[in-house]
């Protein structure tokens, strides 16, 4: 499904002139200049780091974005170095340099590859004329827990869309060859299971099972790996007791052996010194001798292997055949790159924030736009609004609007929306501004008063409320999602007026926002947009642009119902949607009268908002749904057809999904996989057929007996607008 993306992917094959080359210049490493190449340092001491590079004991070094710096420490690597092997510049681009895109969730809402594509490629741009060449993403983590801070930087909860999505952006950051200037190799994060840490806790323990393993959370990894991801990254926690920096099964076993991989494997920051915090290793030393021995290449910042790998090889404890494949897969890597014949950069650059690359973030973002909720067609603002009363923290916080994990990007870059509805319709419409409350966190009351006074003379109200971007990335878990501070407040004032409120919510996560929903006319949901996020929600309140964005995530009622997440299994008591609630439970009442089922008695069942959720100012009909065949064997492809019709007033685009259910296996499964999705752009009154062509093949699923096989049976597919809503078909899978 996933075809390669980079040409030079030949490592191991001895008639290579590339790995020719690794084996010539390894031959004349000694042992400490081996290992010297599995260390990677964020700049520290200046001068103990230009003996280092004199020594040959750096590989890769962290954070250094000054080109001046960057080849002033190439030049001492290739001319001061015995062998003069480059050293790798690294850095956290995730999504955007300078030019900062939606966060990864937000590009995952548009449900468009393409859009995580380019972000990728204006992202590597940017940062490889500052001299970085190796960032550390994507980020393809299935996640379905919105307390763990970083679902921010994920595709969200599905393994497809991980798969797809993290595919793009490989092929975004690492372009058509790896050897080009523009290029910066990608990096496959966090192998792997981060993403259920126990609670939705950073960090925290994960207990995936092999199957649960095999069927959700690698495939993203495994489409990577194929596509020619450069490296991969470990993750933090540990899975069953064994951390992940330690674990050979997932990193010889499954990666090497089985996927035949021969990209760089990289601890995340310290996390392989970390194994003695786990309680997995006595010490460093064994921290270094348990990664090596799994298969970890190259160690960032905690230095035990540059301190113990040389005692550990004399004791026979690591053998140099492991240091030797480690070493090998690093200096493919900085071949492929081109490295050795153009290790520096240019100082005189212009590409930073170029108006196409403005362009691309400002597409983006408002593809991210999810509409929620549109009561009376509130939206878009039409000539009867004269006066727009804007209020909230986050409509005016250019540092909040990037979101997490920018370390490049300037606030003085980034279009709130206040400054781009000033600049883009203030001649067409008066607007007043009262924040209301400074930033999202602030419990102060008194300036909800002026918010509603200013409000009370507009024809309609923009409230911009979420969270800041510090609330959300690694290490900022929530145990409680509702809108912080005095919001909830701000709302609620607000609603009480007898005008139109338009809610707008920046974040980093999904929130939970019943309340804010049942008390607003529209709803708007705003993964963290990121420079041009002012711009695109503007031309989407005014109808310039109609919002198409997607849930790339489930949204709970509560916090109560995490994890949740629309691919769950059936169970043997699977709820009927007429349970009583607790608000309807009788005064001693039987204890088998509310139904024996599996729901929570205050929150129901369902979500607030499914997966793949997302409305539009037109609509759209579903119809004519066809199936190539109703019996098919298993090396066939059946091809499904609908139409779909624009049956609003407004052009716009759906996105269409694709979901397969297996009715009976060895083992449970879910009850809807998501297995294809398109945009289609439908002007009013315009009928397309949409084609997917679906292999039997990727029906396959890790079996009771542990083998990836298509199982003979029936099956239900849907095609609609939702994980929630479709049209539904049966089929049958022969052997």
């Amino acid at each position: 499904m996933f075809s390669s993306l980079i040409a030079c992917n030949g490592g191991g094959n001895v008639n290579d002139p590339m790995e020719e080359q690794v084996e010539k210049l390894l031959g004349q490493m000694t042992l400490r200049e081996k290992i010297g190449q599995m260390h990677q340092v964020s700049p520290g001491n200046i001068n103990e780091v230009m003996t280092q590079l004199e020594n040959g004991e750096i590989g890769s070094m962290l954070n250094v974005t000054n080109p001046d710096m960057v080849n002033q420490i190439q030049e001492i690597a290739m001319k001061k170095s015995r062998l003069g092997i480059p050293v790798l510049m690294s850095r956290d681009v995730i999504h955007g340099y300078k030019t900062i895109f939606p966060i990864p969730l937000g590009q995952a809402a548009t449900f468009n590859p393409l859009i995580v594509e380019e972000g990728a490629r204006v992202a590597a741009v940017e940062a490889s004329a500052d001299g970085i060449r190796w960032t550390f993403a994507p980020m393809i983590d299935v996640s379905r827990d919105a307390r763990w801070g970083r679902m921010a930087e994920s595709y969200g909860e599905d393994s497809y869309l991980n798969a797809v999505m993290g595919v793009a952006a490989v092929k975004g950051f690492q372009g058509d060859s790896l050897n080009r200037p523009t290029s910066i190799a990608a990096c496959a994060k966090h192998f792997v299971g981060y993403g259920a840490a126990e609670a939705g806790k950073d960090y925290n323990s994960t207990f995936i099972t092999e199957r649960m393993l095999r069927n959700t959370y690698l495939p993203p990894f495994e489409a990577v790996a194929k596509a020619g991801c450069a490296t991969f990254m470990t993750s933090f926690n540990d899975n069953d007791g064994i951390p992940s920096t330690g674990n050979s099964f997932i990193l010889k076993d499954v990666l090497r052996k089985e996927w035949k991989y021969d990209g760089m494997v990289v601890t995340d920051w310290a996390s392989a010194t970390e194994m003695v915090a786990h309680g997995f290793c006595k010490d460093r030393k064994e921290a270094a001798e348990k990664a090596v021995n799994a298969g970890v290449d190259m160690e960032m910042v905690s230095g035990s292997f540059i301190e113990h790998l040389e005692s550990l090889v004399k004791e026979g404890k690591v053998s140099e055949t492991n240091v030797d494949e480690a070493v090998r897969n690093i200096l493919r890597l900085k071949f492929r790159l081109g490295l050795f014949e153009n290790p520096y950069v240019s100082t005189a650059q212009s590409v930073k924030y170029a108006p196409e690359h403005l362009a691309k973030a400002k597409v983006a973002a408002e593809q991210s736009v999810i509409l929620l909720k549109n009561i009376e067609e509130v939206l878009p603002l039409g000539k009867r609004v004269h006066t727009i009363a804007v209020v909230g923290p986050m409509a005016d916080a250019p540092h909040d609007q990037l979101g997490t994990w920018v370390f490049d990007g300037e606030k003085t870059h980034t279009q709130t929306p206040l400054k781009a509805l000033r600049e883009m319709y203030g001649s067409e419409v008066r607007i007043i501004y009262e924040q209301g409350l400074a930033y999202s966190r602030d419990k102060r009351t008194d300036g909800i008063a002026k918010a509603v006074a200013a409000a009370r003379q507009a024809d309609v109200v923009l409230a911009f409320v979420g969270e800041e971007a510090i609330l959300s990335g690694e290490a900022h878990s929530l145990a409680d999602l509702d809108l912080r501070g005095a919001q909830k407040q701000l709302i609620d004032a607000l609603s009480k007026i007898d005008k139109p409120l338009v809610t707008v919510i920046m974040a980093g996560r999904p929130l939970t926002i019943a309340e804010e929903v049942e008390k607003s006319d529209a709803v708007l949901y705003s993964f963290h947009p990121g420079t041009m996020g002012g711009p695109a929600l503007a031309d989407i309140l005014f109808g310039k642009v109609v919002p198409s964005g997607k849930t790339p995530v489930t949204f709970p009622k509560m916090v109560g119902q995490l994890p949740i997440y629309y691919a769950h299994n059936h169970t043997g008591r699977a709820p009927s949607g007429k349970e009583t609630l607790i608000d309807d439970i009788p005064l001693e009442a039987g204890q088998t009268s509310l139904g024996c089922s599996s729901f929570y008695m205050d929150a129901g069942f369902g979500p607030l908002f499914p997966f793949g959720y997302g409305l539009s100012y037109t609509t759209f009909a579903y119809d004519k749904l066809h199936l190539s065949a109703d019996t098919l064997r298993m090396n066939e492809i059946l091809t499904i057809t609908a139409n779909l019709t624009n049956t609003g007033k407004y052009a716009g685009t759906e996105v269409v999904q694709l979901y397969v259910r297996d009715k009976v296996g060895s083992v449970t499964r879910p009850v809807k996989e998501l297995k294809g999705f398109q945009r289609i752009a439908l002007q009013p009154g315009e009928t397309k057929t949409v084609t997917f062509e679906l292999p039997i093949s990727d029906l396959a699923f890790w079996n009771i007996d542990m083998k990836k096989v298509v199982e003979p049976g029936e099956f239900t597919l849907w095609i609609g607008t939702n994980s929630s809503d479709g049209l539904s078909a049966d089929f049958e899978v022969l052997n």
